[in-house]
Order: structure tokens, then sequence, then C-alpha cells
């Protein structure tokens, strides 16, 4: 077989970039219908060039977030390039391979088919496109080690179930998935880690308290319009709380309240900064799949009936109204996003046929993982609020030979946090520790 030529190779900060642009079915089941493209992009360390070097390929997180661009090679990526050559991977739908979008989606035509084309872009499809990335650049017969950050996590343990043969090594950092959960356990662990969260927030920052509830009021009072066109609602204000699971996510949400404010002739208004930095924080239109496949990622022979929204009835004092406490939720999926945010709005009805779909494949096979033999090393994050430590426990004692490392060190984000991550994982699979 041919390996494929790089679109273009670029020498940058030590690194050598090489993209790389393949063929893959829209459904691998039936590999001679419609085709997507993905995009992949190699990093070599210019001084350790040699060919028989070990590949790692890296799996974002997500869902609908693509791979890294690297400017340079320190953190995570330098330590693994002190060993490997990495394979930086658009997963479908996502930078460069096959975006989807809302103005992609509204060209399939109707809802329908919208939803149709979405049930191809889960872990199980991003996987089998994985191995066609390794078939196609490393050959038949190679092997590769894997590292998923969060969803890339849950990913990583998709792979373990189909292909493990095709792995020499797993790294997992705070992406151990719940095996059959429904999304409901999931919530139901999520909404107090939010609580927590706030709670330590506000003791850190009091003052942002009557902040909160200052602009939680002004909201209720008036109609806010965001740049992009968008309605600043209190529910949407309160998603903010998203930001609380990383490592700078409480510094960052406090400088941004610190600003939320102007003076005006006609009183006081939200500012404009205020408005953009919150929009941009928030990119559920910019990347759409976050929002529509969010529950799907638990989704296995049940649906998920929009499970944040319901789940949420048992957790009342998220649920502001004039005259309570400021509140926040995390990383949780609603049906009124699909009005709310404008750009979500032409999705409003696949994500229904989405969210009632009870047809979803089983993308972990439980009696593959207990009878694991490919090492696997995790990193769990004591008070991680998006993947809890109660249900990354569970899963870890499920999988076959996996070495856990339980940390409070770390927020979800560890990864970004230089090389201390990584290398701990590598130390523990090499057992220098």
């Amino acid at each position: 077989m041919t390996t494929p030529t790089p679109r273009t190779v670029v020498r940058h900060h030590g690194m050598i970039l090489s993209d790389y642009e393949l063929s893959v079915p829209l459904d691998h089941a039936q590999p001679q219908g419609p085709s997507l493209t993905v995009f992949a992009r190699t990093v070599v360390n210019r001084n350790r060039t040699a060919p028989d070097r070990p590949w790692l390929i890296y799996l974002q997180g997500g869902p609908g977030f693509p791979g890294p661009r690297p400017l340079t090679d320190n953190g995570w990526l330098h330590k693994a390039l002190e060993d490997h050559h990495v394979l930086l991977l658009d997963s479908r739908g996502n930078g460069r391979s096959s975006v989807v979008l809302t103005q992609t989606l509204e060209s399939l035509g109707n809802p329908l088919a919208q939803a149709r084309y979405l049930r191809h872009f889960r872990a199980d499809s991003i996987v089998r496109d994985a191995e066609v990335v390794r078939r196609q650049l490393l050959g038949e017969e190679s092997r590769w080690s894997v590292l998923g950050q969060s969803y890339g996590g849950f990913c990583a343990m998709t792979y373990l179930s189909l292909f493990p043969e095709s792995l020499r090594e797993v790294f997992i950092t705070g992406g151990l998935a719940p095996l059959t959960d429904h999304p409901d356990v999931y919530y139901r662990h999520t909404y107090p880690e939010v609580a927590r969260k706030q709670r330590k927030f506000f003791a850190r920052y009091p003052h942002q308290q009557e902040q909160c509830a200052r602009i939680l009021e002004h909201l209720h009072r008036h109609e806010i319009t965001l740049p992009a066109g968008g309605r600043l609602t209190p529910r949407r204000f309160q998603q903010m709380g998203f930001l609380l699971g990383m490592d700078d996510g409480m510094e960052n949400l406090h400088y941004l309240l610190d600003g939320a404010f102007c003076r005006t002739a006609g009183g006081e208004e939200l500012s404009y900064p205020f408005l953009r930095a919150l929009e941009n924080q928030q990119p559920f239109e910019t990347n759409p799949i976050f929002a529509i496949l969010h529950e799907m990622c638990y989704t296995q022979g049940f649906a998920s009936r929009w499970s944040a929204e319901r789940i949420r009835a048992e957790f009342p004092a998220t649920n502001w109204a004039p005259g309570r406490e400021p509140s926040f939720t995390g990383e949780m999926i609603y049906p009124w996003m699909f009005e709310d945010y404008p750009r979500l709005r032409p999705l409003r009805e696949a994500a229904e046929i989405l969210a009632r779909d009870d047809t979803w494949p089983v993308l972990y096979d439980s009696a593959r993982l207990a009878k694991n033999t490919v090492p696997v090393v995790a990193a769990i994050y004591a008070e991680d609020m998006y993947v809890p430590r109660a249900l990354s426990e569970q899963t870890a004692s499920a999988i076959g030979g996996l070495k856990a490392w339980l940390t409070n060190e770390y927020e979800h984000s560890g990864l970004r946090d230089g090389e201390r991550v990584l290398g701990r994982l590598l130390a523990m699979q090499h057992e220098m520790i």
C-alpha cells in the first residue's frame, strides 16, 4: 500500500508538522457509500526523526473540538516527543475533518436527514477513522499508543473495545467513561460537583456572589442582546459555571465578572466587553456537535431524553428565580439552548430526534475490557467536575490491568499544565514509579 503524501510540511520551533487529508466512509458499515475527509497532522521532533520511533495518537476532548494546533513543543507535547512521533487527529466533524456547522447541516435538508447524518459522529466512528489513518500512514501491521484527554479518553476506551490489537498502550487523562450507566447517573454526580465548585468560588471571591445576583436580576428585568445576536437570559448566564472545573477557571470567571457593568447616561448597563467575552466562552454555536451529541456520549441502546434537563429538577437550587441565591450550571446541555442560541435554532428538530433515539449502538465492550491485556494508565482527578471521581474509579476497576493515578493536584484540564501529568503516566507505565 502506498503511503499518502502530505498536503503540506512545515518546520516550526523544532518540529516537523506534516498535514494529511484522508477519505473515510460516512458509515463504516457501508464503505461504498458517502465519504468524509479526515484531517491528521503528524508532529516529529526535528532532531529525532528515526522512522522506527513509536507513534502516539492524541484524541481530543469534547465532543466537538478539533485536535490542538501546536505553536511550540511545550507541555505534554514536548514530553511525548521525547520518545514518540505524535499524530494529532481532528475527529470527524471538527476542524478540517468535514466540519459540522449549522450551515453545513442545513444543506442536508430536513431534520431527519440531519439526525441520520449525525448518528455517525460518535466515538465508534472516530475510532474506525483512526484505524484508517493508522493503516494508511503506518501500515497494516503497525501499532501505536493512544493519549485520550477527557472525551478523548472515552474514545480510547472504545478503541480498546474494538481494536485492542492495534494498540501498544493507552494513556487516559480525566476520561474514564461510565461503561453502561444512563446519563441520568452521570448528571446525578455532576450537579453536586458544580454546586461544590460554586461554593468554593464564592468562598474565594465573596464579592462575586453579590455581583452574580446583580447580573441575574438585571437579565431578568431587561432583554439583553449579545453581539452575535443571541439573547443573554439568566439561564444562559448560569452556564458560565462551566468554567469552574478548569485549572484557571475560577480566576477567568472572576475577572470576567469584574468587568460586567458600566455606567452610561441612561444608568447601569452590562458592558460590551463583558458580553463579548461571555459569548466567546460559550462554544455551542461554533462547535455544535458539543451541543447536539453531548448526551449521546453515554447512550447505548437507550435514549437520553434530555437527561440534564430532567435531572435538574432533582436539584432545585440550580433553578434561579428573582430573590434567590445565584447559582451556576456546568457541562449540561438543555433543550432551551436550541432557542437561546440563534445558530442552534435550525438544529432544534434534529436534536430532538437524537434525544429520543433509543437505537444507539454499544460503545464499550465490558467483557473485552475486563479481559484487557493492553497496558492502560489513567489519571483520575479527585475534584473533577466533568468526569466525576466515583464513576471514574468504577470504570478503572472494570478494565483489566489498568493502573490509576488518583490526584487532587490538578483539575480536569491538568494535561495542559506542563509535562508532569503525561510524565507521571509514562513513568507508571514503564514501572519507574
